[in-house]
């Protein structure tokens, strides 16, 4: 398991996101969308809970989690404060811990989920489908072909598709898959995709994301 972040200062994400930023705008500008068609989820898999309040003073308050236990520690820390999406690989029996919390959760993959949703959703629960785009064995996400299935079995609204690409050399590598992916958002009148991360957040918002997932590089 990699070393928690820890030492950070509010000065550093703050230039840090500066330089995002113009990124994340000249992608939009080539695309020939607009700059707010796109949120920027902070990934904060490896940043220590001690470490909150930096993120709060560079104004940071939209985080992604990768670990329910992490989620329910910092929101119950510093309740109110930020704006939490689950982005990490979801166990059915985390469900019912993180549902109280979550905005979004990006990573629904799996009828055991499927239930424990139906038994611990709120009235605001809301779901993106994780989606094996390129069919990978080892990894998670439902297949293209069961798409419409799953998300008619799904007990809460549905609102996008997320998915991570098959592991790539560069960033153009990916746009395949991301373009796939917008296509089949699209045609089931999905407005929300998730889908590009510190690597490749650049393609993939060329290719239509509305969520880019980004965290080395705002915590250098």
């Amino acid at each position: 398991m990699a070393e928690l972040i820890t030492g950070l200062t509010s000065e550093a994400i703050v230039a840090a996101r500066e330089t995002l930023e113009v990124e994340v705008s000249a992608a939009c500008e080539r695309a020939g969308r607009s700059r707010a068609e796109v949120e920027v989820v902070l990934s904060a898999k490896y940043v220590a809970i001690t470490e909150s309040n930096a993120l709060l003073e560079a104004g940071i308050t939209l985080i992604g989690e990768n670990r329910a236990q992490d989620l329910v520690a910092r929101a119950e820390a510093f309740p109110g404060r930020f704006t939490f999406d689950f982005i990490g690989a979801l166990q059915s029996r985390k469900v019912k811990l993180i549902v109280p919390f979550v905005r979004l959760i990006h990573s629904v993959a799996s009828d055991s989920v499927l239930a424990q949703l139906e038994k611990h959703h709120t009235d605001n629960t809301r779901v993106l489908i994780e989606v094996n785009v390129a069919g990978e064995e080892a990894k998670a996400g439902v297949a293209p072909d069961e798409l419409d299935s799953f998300i008619a079995r799904c007990p809460v609204p549905v609102v996008g598709l997320m998915t991570m690409p098959p592991l790539a050399a560069n960033a153009e590598q990916s746009r395949e898959s991301f373009s796939a992916l917008r296509e089949m958002a699209h045609s089931r009148g999905l407005e929300q995709l998730s889908m590009g991360t510190t690597q490749d957040f650049d393609v993939a918002i060329e290719e239509g994301a509305t969520i880019v997932r980004i965290g080395s590089r705002l915590l250098r």
